[in-house]
């Protein structure tokens, strides 16, 4: 599921998968496998081709709906002829659904850890350190015992001398101690605020003095930060810190115990404290503030999403009927940053549904991970999970990765390889019935297995949000992992809330209906052409009404009012700038963004209109403008030059051109530009991915009269992308 500001990306929780982390593939290929599967695999399904050779009946997965507010063209999800708001009656908030599942399910595995055996330094040829971890199985904590920590921590909090009108905010990396704070907050209806634990140092002190912070619960590498830090953090009183492996105390050199503006103490003598002199919880209402949510930011200063319980729980009422058969049995995968909303909702869902949840790492998550001891086994290996999240950047790595061993293999491993999965991909596409049946497991056990055993070899289900999938990846998903995968859209303002493929839609490229729990409008944009009334599918800004849209952003009423409105039957409204299009079947496509603002495929925000003005400084750029394709990790730019100054520098290294188009195609000449490109970026403070990677110089300036800029020299960015459409494409091939 995407959001407007906050994204997988500015988390280290983005694995770099590679080929290096898959099994071979092939492994067990031999004369059983060649001649059963020729037996099944042609003969069979030639005939059931025949038999069931038909059209598919189109399901309505969305109905249009008459709504408030502004006109447009609304749709809800067909499953249901209302709006979700609960799981069950009673469970309106976060307090209220945690307990009522905790007891609902007390005996059940609910939170796992794997238990730290040993760690290890290694030093690399070039003379830098790595850390090695020896990790060994799950320990298993049950709902009931959760239920419990949580309780204690939130009468701990209170003894502790938290004030109960102030908010507490979480400075942390996924683990089973971030969820159970969160729980204790929820029970004294103390209000978290929500921090990337890779927020960098400006931002996160906005965010803490902006919410006024007064405990902070952190990991306790954090500490050392948090101490750089303290003079100009105005709010904090008191600090808890999460043990590293259960053996960290305040006596630790890297801890102080207490300083002149802060009481430190350890997450577990929090729970101690809260355990011998136990408190009556206080808790919520379902409209009272659960979160405030800090986005990575596009621009500027991150922004703070004020996200209700009701939110919360509709959201998680909402996918629990779009996923089959999901309960106890089912084993969840967490390791993308609980700091985002799409991990806090896919974490509040197996809640909810009574699924353990595994916790991991990025740099644990595979046998072959950066922080895996060789020869011991990573998180996936252990946990065997079934269901997991996932962002673009992780599926797209491991499709590189099998391909690229399938090319190494080469001659009959390739050409089975190419050969089965042409048969898998058009029986899912619906052209051929083979490959499915006793073919399927044939294949599976042949050429599938030991990729699927890279993720445990159990998944069933995958979400991929945060940014947009490409069809390859998630057809490749789909075939080589065996797994059901479903594109979301949402947004922290929807808290994660929006549109969800279902599980039995084989098509690609679009997010589904509207999740249950919400409205979908479009409105038209007459300045963009995108109307409402275009033909076959209406087009439009995605508009988003529901019991998942939030009230607004913390202490900015200005921003709230731009985007968040209130119909005249009380109903508020998201205005999410992105724009999309209804297919017949209800189902939503993404296909544009309204503003200049753009994600790419690890889900980093890139503003063009920021970049081209910093990358404007370099002497040889008379024009710019940044373009970035959202199944794309990078952005690249087509550049006028300045004649003077190109020429000048040609000059000075002795290039010999006949014309200026010329000096402008030499890659002497690009690399020279694109490298001042790059130290002015880095001079405006530019993040990597904002610094185009590739870039063409075009010899012939842009004029109002070309079409391509404006009377006030403004670039025009449709019409510049229509007219230079190949050469943005070359860019990225």
């Amino acid at each position: 599921m995407a959001d407007s500001e906050a994204t997988f990306s500015s988390s280290p929780a983005v694995e770099k998968l590679g080929s290096s982390d898959l099994l071979s593939v092939g492994k067990g290929y031999g004369t059983y496998g060649i001649v059963g599967a020729t037996v099944i695999a042609i003969v069979l399904p030639v005939l059931l081709s025949i038999v069931f050779m038909g059209k598919k009946k189109v399901k309505q997965r969305g109905v249009p709906v008459e709504v408030g507010g502004e006109a447009g063209y609304a749709i809800r999800n067909g499953r249901m002829p209302h709006l979700i708001e609960v799981p069950w009656e009673g469970a309106n908030t976060m307090a209220a659904l945690f307990e009522q599942s905790c007891k609902k399910y007390s005996r059940g595995r609910f939170l796992g850890t794997r238990k730290l055996i040993s760690k290890e330094f290694i030093t690399a040829s070039d003379g830098r350190k790595f850390e090695k971890l020896h990790l060994g199985d799950y320990e298993w904590q049950t709902f009931g015992q959760v239920f419990d920590r949580a309780c204690n921590f939130a009468s701990g909090l209170i003894r502790l001398g938290h004030n109960e009108d102030t908010r507490a905010a979480i400075f942390s990396e996924t683990r089973a101690e971030w969820f159970i704070a969160f729980q204790g907050c929820m029970r004294q209806n103390i209000t978290v605020v929500t921090i990337y634990a890779s927020l960098g140092e400006d931002a996160l002190i906005h965010s803490l003095n902006e919410t006024q912070v007064s405990t902070l619960i952190c990991d306790s590498k954090q500490l050392k930060k948090l101490a750089a830090i303290s003079t100009k953090i105005t709010t904090i009183k008191n600090v808890i810190y999460f043990e590293d492996d259960g053996s960290a105390t305040a006596d630790d050199s890297s801890i102080s115990g207490s300083t002149s503006h802060w009481t430190v103490s350890s997450f577990s003598e929090v729970e101690k404290l809260g355990k011998n002199s136990p408190l009556p919880p206080n808790l919520p209402s379902k409209n009272e503030i659960a979160l405030i949510m800090y986005t990575s930011g596009s621009t500027g200063l991150p922004k703070g999403v004020m996200i209700a319980h009701s939110n919360i729980v509709a959201t998680a009422a909402a996918v629990m009927t779009l996923i089959p058969k999901l309960g106890s049995n089912d084993v969840y995968l967490a390791f993308l940053p609980l700091a985002h909303v799409l991990e806090l909702a896919a974490e509040s869902i197996m809640l909810t549904a009574g699924c353990a949840i595994g916790y991991g790492s990025a740099l644990t998550l595979t046998d072959t991970a950066n922080k895996i001891k060789k020869g011991t086994k990573g998180d996936t290996s252990v946990l065997k999970p079934t269901l997991m999240a996932a962002v673009p950047t992780i599926l797209d790595r491991v499709r590189d990765g099998v391909l690229k061993k399938v090319e190494e293999k080469g001659g009959i491993t390739k050409k089975l390889f190419n050969s089965v999965y042409k048969r898998r991909l058009a029986a899912i596409e619906g052209s051929w019935f083979g490959a499915w049946g006793l073919e399927r497991m044939l294949w599976d056990f042949i050429v599938f297995k030991s990729i699927r055993d890279v993720l445990g070899g159990s998944i069933r289900f995958m979400l991929c949000g945060g940014a947009p999938l490409s069809g390859e990846s998630q057809r490749f998903i789909n075939i080589c992992m065996g797994a059901r995968i479903v594109q979301g859209y949402g947004l922290t303002e929807t808290c994660a809330g929006a549109a969800f493929s279902e599980w039995d839609d084989t098509s690609v490229g679009r997010v589904g209906p509207p999740l249950p729990c919400c409205y979908i409008k479009l409105v038209s944009w007459e300045e963009g052409g995108y109307r409402i009334s275009d033909k076959p599918m209406p087009q439009g800004e995605i508009v988003i009404g529901g019991f998942c849209v939030t009230s607004g952003y913390f202490n900015n009423q200005e921003k709230t009012d731009e985007v968040y409105k209130v119909d005249e039957k009380g109903m508020c409204w998201f205005y999410t700038g992105d724009i999309g299009r209804f297919h017949p079947d209800g189902c939503l496509e993404i296909v544009d963004r309204k503003k200049d603002i753009v994600k790419l495929q690890h889900g980093e925000y890139i503003s063009l209109g920021k970049v081209e003005a910093a990358l404007m400084s370099s002497n040889y750029v008379d024009n710019i403008m940044v373009y970035a394709d959202s199944f794309k990790n990078y952005c690249v730019a087509l550049v006028v030059p300045s004649h003077q100054a190109l020429e000048k520098w040609s000059q000075q290294v002795g290039i010999k051109y006949r014309n200026f188009a010329e000096l402008c195609n030499k890659d002497e000449t690009i690399a020279e530009v694109r490298q001042s490109l790059s130290k002015v970026g880095k001079a405006a403070k530019l993040d990597k991915f904002e610094i185009p990677e590739k870039i063409k110089l075009l010899p012939d300036p842009w004029t109002p009269e070309s079409g391509l800029v404006t009377a006030a020299l403004k670039i025009k960015r449709e019409q510049l992308k229509s007219k230079f459409k190949e050469e943005l494409q070359k860019l990225y091939d």
